[in-house]
Order: C-alpha cells, then structure tokens, then sequence
C-alpha cells in the first residue's frame, strides 16, 4: 500500500484524485486550509494547514513514509480563482522554496506537480504541441507555473531516489464543471455565447479522470522504467466549439448562441481588456481561436489509456 500526500486536497481536482486512490488501496493525506468530506474516512489523514505553512507540511513529510507528493496546491479549478493577483504568485514561490527539497529529504520517491500547458510559447503553426516546444509563458498562472517546474527540476537532479514528474496539464472538465468549456464559447462582453461559422475549429481539455489516471499510472509504472520528466497531460484529441456549445444546451448551461462571421471584427483583438490576458486563465484570445492548436499526448499515453472525453465524462 503506497502512501501518498495530496497538497490542495479539498479543491476539486484534489477531491476527485483522493476518491480514486482510496478506490485503488492508497494510503492518502491530504492538507489543505479548509476541510473536506473524506476526513475520518479510513486510511485518510487530514492536516488542516495553509501551504504556506512549513511548520506543518514539513512535519507531515518527515513522519508519514510517504511515497509520492502529488502537488495540486497554487493549481487554478483547485485552491485559486482564475483570475491571478500578485498575492497567488506570492503564495507560490513561498512554497517553491521550501516544498520539495522537504520531501527529498523526508525520503519521498516521487513528486508529481500539476502544471499547466500556458508554459509553451504562443503558436504560430498548426503543428501539434510536444514536451519539447518553445518555452515562453505569458500569462501570470504559466509564468507561476513554470518557476515552480524549474525549481522541482533543480531539487530532483541531485537526488538519486527521487523522481520529479510535471504534468503539463490543459484546462479541465467535467460533466458537471464546465467553466473552462463554456470559456471559449462565451463573450463577456456581449453576455452572449458564440460560435464562429459551423464551429467546427476545436481546443485543447483534460477531462479531470484523465489527469486522474495518469497521476494512478505513474503510481503504478514498472520498476526499472525511467518515467521521470515533462507529459503534456490532455484528451487524445480537441474538442470542437460546436461540441462544446451542443452539450452546454443539452446541460442547460448557456442559452442562446450567436453565429459569427469570421472576418476582420472576428479576430482583431475584440477581447482586449489590458492585463485579462495575462491574468485570467480562462481568457480566450480571438487572434488564435480558430488555429486548432492541439497538444500531443503520445508521451503521456505510455503511462495511461486516456480514455476519457466530452461524451463520457461523468
């Protein structure tokens, strides 16, 4: 029975990961600063504490025997607001000093930090995107994002047990949320949904039980097999806007859409709200809402089947 510490745990993604690895026999503690429904459940710990708070974590980390960090805490659809203020960054690169060479020394032999596809350099091809694209975050959460990859990276190089895995997740969904879904088919500045043409151009998601089973198919890879280093973590293939708008109807969740044109008034920087596109991760630049940019998750596929999508999530 492995031992695995969840920090961010009452947030939704750290939820839904707890279910499943109390499903699959783990041994699982969790912190975060508010609780949450699995407390008292057996083989669950729960330290209630800020991220922030070293004290504590530290503590956790040098007497449980913990074998994997999953790290979700500073991770936007779990413990922030998708709107990201200096104080979040703040937050984060406090913990960045501190967390995981705490868990290098307590013994951990994995730490797996969910990260977020805005790491990469703004696209100018079709070509989809792999681990080793361009790096050159833009926006507050990837640049937040990757400081925290580099100083994870820089701690586990001089280890010689532990194992660092960055996830380089897209933006998540399930049945039920769907904020980041409707995101790329709504203007807020109209208070209208949208689709351009037939919407039949698409976007990158990671339904949440992909992400799950991945964070599982690490826990359960092979001794021997070299798995440490960088997966973009998302659905095997993009899905199209007139998708997304068909099962917010279905859900109730959007009302009427307006079909658009996609002309010079389409995508000539209609969204420019000054620093949204830098600080709101659901922000949805319309110079590049019909490129299909994709992310390409053969990598990760090794680890897991990724066989969930937008017609299966639950």
């Amino acid at each position: 029975m492995k031992t695995v510490f969840v920090t961010g745990a009452s947030g939704m993604i750290g939820l839904a990961l707890t279910e499943a690895l109390l499903q699959k026999g783990c041994k699982v503690i969790g912190t975060d600063s508010k609780p949450n429904n699995f407390i008292n459940s057996p083989n669950y710990s729960f330290i209630q504490a800020s991220i922030e708070d070293k004290g504590n974590i530290v503590n956790v980390l040098n007497g449980s025997s913990i074998d994997v960090l999953v790290h979700l805490a500073c991770s936007v659809d779990n413990d922030f607001p998708s709107v990201l203020t200096s104080a979040e960054e703040k937050i984060s690169s406090a913990v960045d000093k501190y967390l995981y060479k705490a868990a290098v020394d307590a013994g951990v032999g994995d730490i797996i930090l969910l990260s977020t596809y805005q790491v990469y350099a703004p696209q100018k091809t079709r070509e989809p995107i792999r681990e080793i694209s361009d790096e050159k975050p833009v926006t507050v959460y990837g640049k937040l994002k990757f400081d925290s990859e580099k100083t994870l990276s820089k701690v586990v190089v001089k280890s010689a047990s532990c194992k660092g895995v960055i996830a380089r997740v897209c933006p998540i969904y399930t049945k039920e949320f769907t904020d980041n879904l409707k995101a790329k088919v709504y203007d807020p500045k109209e208070s209208c949904s949208f689709i351009y043409g037939y919407g039949d151009y698409g976007y990158s998601f990671c339904c949440l039980y992909n992400f799950i089973d991945f964070v599982n198919g690490i826990l359960n890879v092979a001794n021997g097999i070299n798995y440490q280093g960088i997966y973009n973590v998302c659905d095997t293939k993009p899905i199209a806007a007139k998708d997304i708008v068909e099962t917010l109807r279905q859900d109730h969740k959007i009302g009427a859409v307006v079909q658009r044109n996609l002309g010079s008034e389409g995508i000539k920087g209609m969204f420019n709200f000054g620093g949204a596109a830098k600080n709101d991760y659901r922000y949805n630049d319309m110079s590049t809402v019909c490129s299909n940019i994709s992310y390409d998750n053969t990598k990760a596929q090794r680890i897991s089947a990724f066989r969930w999508k937008l017609a299966n999530t639950k």
